[in-house]
């Protein structure tokens, strides 16, 4: 089914103890789109670049059934650009630069061509940009999902409290939930969240996996262990993606389905930690996906006799 992805495409720099980068295309709908492209070829881009971006990753999105016609050029101003340095545990980082340039006047504009997607991902964005989506949809998708951090908890929270009233599923980390709900526990923070009007939410745990909660069921779904991990950035939009890619395929949302998708969406975020930006999610093949979703597989799977 026809999925819409609203985000930034961006560029960034990146440091961790294993490298760094000059600028490099980044941004969470980036990474959205690549993930959920692996699912399903029926995507829709909304976002704003400069005349700074390169048109070979616009036509990447293009070759992956990334429509792009939602996305706005502006040839004479520049895109929005993020920096960032790692500490060795890779968990935290330090913010050096944020040049909003593009983003900052962002005005989201659905083309006619996505009006009718039944899957909406709504990448981290201001409240308000992401109200404004919501609200030009001429109809409700099937599924509304949001991503949002603790920046707009803090400088935005009436209007995110309203956005999140107008969705189905919220994905935010575990810092962020006990921020937005004033609860250390995971699991009264989740019963809190969800009476804001979601029906499931997805608290991410970075290395630690991921949880999933809807009124009544908990599922956790672990990180894969990997050998090497080069950089974090993008790993929480490509989860993002992966997961609303694989409902948007199926065209289930129960729980239950969800469930797996949390699975798929764990597989596609650790492929991007394994090198730096978008780089690994380009030119994955079938078989890729469906190993690493088998390593998470035999990961959990397990037989045990109760007496």
């Amino acid at each position: 089914m026809s999925l819409l992805v609203v985000g930034s495409v961006a560029f960034d720099a990146i440091e961790t103890p294993f490298g760094k980068t000059d600028k490099i295309v980044g941004g969470a709908a980036s990474y959205i789109c690549l993930a959920a492209s692996y699912f399903n070829k029926h995507s829709h881009l909304v976002s704003v670049v400069g005349g700074d971006f390169p048109e070979n990753f616009i036509q990447l999105l293009q070759q992956q059934g990334v429509n792009t016609e939602g996305l706005q050029i502006k040839k004479d101003e520049k895109s929005f650009f993020w920096s960032g340095k790692y500490h060795n545990d890779l968990n935290n980082r330090d913010t050096l630069v944020t040049e909003l340039n593009v983003l900052g006047t962002f005005n989201p504009i659905v083309p006619e061509s996505a009006q009718n997607a039944e899957f909406l991902m709504l990448g981290n964005l201001a409240p308000a940009v992401q109200i404004s989506v919501i609200q030009q949809m001429k109809t409700r998708p099937k599924l509304i999902v949001l991503d949002t951090m603790n920046f707009w908890m803090d400088i935005a929270l009436d209007e995110l409290k309203q956005v999140i009233g107008m969705i189905d599923v919220l994905t935010i980390n575990d810092a962020e939930a006990r921020q937005l709900s004033g609860e250390y526990s995971l699991v009264k923070a989740a019963q809190k969240i969800l009476k804001m009007g979601l029906k499931a939410l997805v608290i991410k745990k970075g290395e630690h996996g991921a949880l999933l909660f809807n009124h009544d069921q908990v599922f956790f779904a672990p990180a894969l262990p990997l050998e090497e991990v080069y950089d974090p950035t993008g790993a929480g939009d490509t989860f993002a993606g992966g997961f609303i890619g694989y409902l948007a395929k199926t065209e289930d949302i129960s729980f239950d389905n969800m469930k797996r998708a949390i699975i798929f969406g764990s597989a596609m975020a650790s492929f991007t930690v394994e090198k730096f930006g978008t780089e690994r999610l380009i030119g994955l093949s079938q078989e890729d996906v469906d190993e690493r979703v088998k390593e998470f597989i035999n990961l959990v799977q397990f037989d045990i006799d109760l007496y």
